[in-house]
């Protein structure tokens, strides 16, 4: 039985040892990443584009439904949520590849604003840092206004309002809970879920969108 033992203090300190490294690695990346650019410049600069929309110009459906699929506790963690990181490394390990990755919409703004789409762990440490970084200098709303005036909705639209004047002929402000639950499902996928392109499966898609705003008390089964 020794031999177990010391194989799994071997493991723990293996372990402990690449997290070390990684986060290391990961905070080298962040502070060169932010010596190229502040937050605030980062900001904006997203401010700066044509037809940027402020939180107070989007339906509330619009922000429930975003923040049903893509950060349902985006208001009340750091920038990292540990209940989502643990997830979707259990879900990473069971599938035996990077499948999920758990990443809260201010990580998400993070990594389009400062790195590569690539899904590697150094990646995702310095991810971590940046967004911990961003959570310091801005606030909740302005995260979420950076964000949904910085993604990629599909069809060659990188901002709600081109979307939604795109996709439905109208300003943010105008969407219904039709058209909001539809757009909050798109950037997961804009290429499969944009309605002009894939009409069935943007449809599928808003179906789910929906079904988390049941689940995270948006909206009522009724």
């Amino acid at each position: 039985m020794k031999w177990i033992k010391r194989l799994c203090s071997f493991l723990i300190l293996a372990i402990v040892i690449l997290c070390g490294v990684l986060c290391v690695k990961g905070y080298i990346d962040y502070r060169e990443a932010l010596d190229n650019k502040s937050v605030e410049q980062m900001a904006e600069e997203i401010e700066s584009i044509d037809n940027y929309t402020t939180i107070d110009e989007l339906p509330q459906d619009y922000i429930n439904a975003v923040l049903a699929v893509e950060d349902k506790r985006f208001y009340s963690h750091p920038g990292v949520d540990p209940a989502a990181t643990c997830r979707a490394l259990i879900n990473d390990i069971k599938a035996g590849s990077y499948v999920e990755g758990g990443s809260t919409i201010t990580q998400q703004l993070a990594k389009n604003q400062y790195f590569t789409q690539d899904k590697k762990l150094v990646r995702k440490a310095a991810e971590m840092f940046m967004a911990f970084k961003i959570e310091s200098v801005l606030d909740k709303d302005k995260i979420f206004e950076l964000y949904v005036n910085s993604i990629f909705f599909g069809n060659g639209y990188y901002c709600v309002a081109d979307a939604s004047w795109g996709y439905f002929g109208k300003a943010p402000s105008e969407m219904d809970f039709d058209e909001c639950t539809l757009l909050a499902g798109i950037p997961n996928a804009p290429t499969n879920y944009n309605p002009a392109a894939s009409p069935e499966l943007a449809r599928e898609r808003q179906a789910q969108v929906i079904e988390k705003m049941k689940k995270a008390g948006y909206i009522s089964e009724e």
